[in-house]
């Protein structure tokens, strides 16, 4: 049987700044709009981290049923090692799963904005057919599209609009401020910050498949990195990074230029990226994908700072 330490690491608590990320950055849009709610935050932020959790469950048991894990050069699988039943851990994903239902529900009641159950449906059901099911996405070159659209665009979105931040004119709900009082540049300001998050998101991603694209090629598992090839993947990485870096320009610039020390992060991934281009392969690659998870967040805290500073 897995010990508690070996289930801890199926959980991969490293990729959690993929969905932290965005709600700290939301939140600190929500707070330089004068919206920010700290439990609503909260609730945010168990939603994101209990979705991001069973997905990982969800992932090691797909994989491992399906044989795709049988040689990893990445962290231990709790199936494909054979330390847990399958069924053990497809119940431990949706434990997680009914944690960010909760959550969400009571986000909903609190909010009333109804039409946000749909939101979060669609978000654990896209968790769980990302490996999951008969034609699981995540295996027709899907993936990268889906983590851009819900750990940037919907995380990041969601979490202003919850805590009172209209997406369609930026408006505090609870002071009742007319949309037409004001500056209409938040919204273009809101969705390159959800860009700048859904970009190095989408660069983790890009980073973990460019590791496994020998073994994924090998067990038929068809990534975006097995189908448009290494060299592609490679340029592909530092694209989303420098258009992380581009949208965390012009958020800076549609509000207020402390926004620009989120690029702090970027600096994280100077080195890591020309280790990408100097064609690092395998186990190499295991500290850009940290660096590239810790640089996310660092810009999301630095952004966050930024917006409070302009405050």
């Amino acid at each position: 049987m897995a010990t508690a330490t070996e289930w801890v690491e199926g959980a991969r608590l490293r990729t959690l700044p993929a969905s932290c990320s965005p709600v700290i950055a939301g939140s600190g849009l929500a707070w330089f709009a004068g919206a920010f709610s700290w439990w609503k935050a909260l609730l945010c932020l168990v939603v994101a981290i209990a979705i991001q959790i069973g997905c990982n469950y969800a992932n090691d048991y797909s994989d491992g049923i399906r044989g795709s894990d049988a040689d990893r050069v990445g962290p231990m699988r709790l199936v494909g090692s054979g330390r847990a039943q399958p069924m053990h851990v497809l119940a431990a994903a949706f434990a997680w799963f009914t944690v960010a239902c909760l959550a969400g529900v009571v986000l909903v009641v609190a909010t009333e904005r109804w039409w946000l159950l749909a939101v979060g449906a669609v978000s654990v059901v896209a968790a769980w057919f990302y490996t999951g099911g008969k034609r699981p996405y995540g295996y027709a070159g899907w993936g990268e599209v889906m983590v851009f659209l819900f750990f940037g665009l919907v995380a990041f979105l969601g979490t202003a609009y919850v805590q009172g931040v209209w997406p369609t004119g930026f408006t505090a709900v609870e002071s009742n401020v007319h949309l037409s009082d004001l500056p209409p540049y938040l919204l273009g300001c809101a969705i390159a910050g959800a860009v700048a998050m859904g970009c190095l998101a989408t660069a983790i991603l890009v980073t973990n498949n460019l590791r496994d694209i020998d073994g994924d090629t090998e067990v038929g598992k068809r990534t975006l990195a097995t189908r448009i090839g290494d060299r592609a993947t490679r340029w592909l990485d530092i694209g989303l990074i420098i258009g992380a870096g581009a949208a965390v320009v012009v958020a800076a610039a549609l509000s207020t230029w402390w926004v620009l020390a989120g690029l702090v992060g970027l600096a994280l991934l100077v080195r890591p990226s020309w280790r990408v281009l100097a064609q690092a392969r395998g186990r190499e690659l295991v500290s850009v994908l940290k660096l590239t998870g810790v640089s996310e967040f660092v810009v999301a805290t630095g952004m966050t700072l930024g917006w409070v500073i302009g405050r």
